[in-house]
């Protein structure tokens, strides 16, 4: 299973390095994508053909399939992990998650999120000041589905 924070810094090149319960877990094949909020997402070829299927399944006519195709799978790119544990960020996507010298990998079972540390930081005293109300939205979203 996909959990756990961990830190890393960013080396030359843009390169960081993947903790290595994440490598076992996501095996070789990886992709690095655009994901919310000024994160990164990286997801395993699996996982990755199930989002690929949900776009293409989706009509091109519906703006909102396009733009999350844009979005996500416009940006996405075939990682490879060196001996190290290592991979090289591409400058696009290192511009989107406006990362700098840290950053924080956070396991959400099915994918993994890469932060800036200070931008994580943010987020996560946003979720401490607002879980309770974002609790209590998804429990409103539970009752009328």
């Amino acid at each position: 299973m996909i959990i756990g924070e961990y830190r890393s810094k960013v080396g030359e090149k843009k390169r960081v390095s993947l903790p290595k319960k994440f490598r076992d877990e996501l095996g070789e094949e990886i992709i690095l994508t655009r994901g919310y909020e000024n994160s990164l997402i990286l997801v395993n070829k699996q996982m990755w053909n199930k989002v690929a299927k949900e776009v293409i399944d989706g009509s091109f006519i519906n703006k909102n399939i396009r733009d999350t195709s844009r979005f996500l799978v416009g940006g996405a790119t075939e990682i490879t992990i060196d001996k190290l544990g290592r991979f090289l960020i591409p400058e696009a996507l290192f511009e989107h998650a406006e990362l700098k010298k840290e950053v924080v990998f956070i396991g959400l079972v099915n994918w993994i999120e890469l932060w800036d540390k200070e931008k994580w930081e943010e987020r996560l005293n946003y979720l401490k000041e607002h879980g309770e109300d974002i609790a209590n939205e998804i429990s409103k979203m539970n009752t009328t589905n």
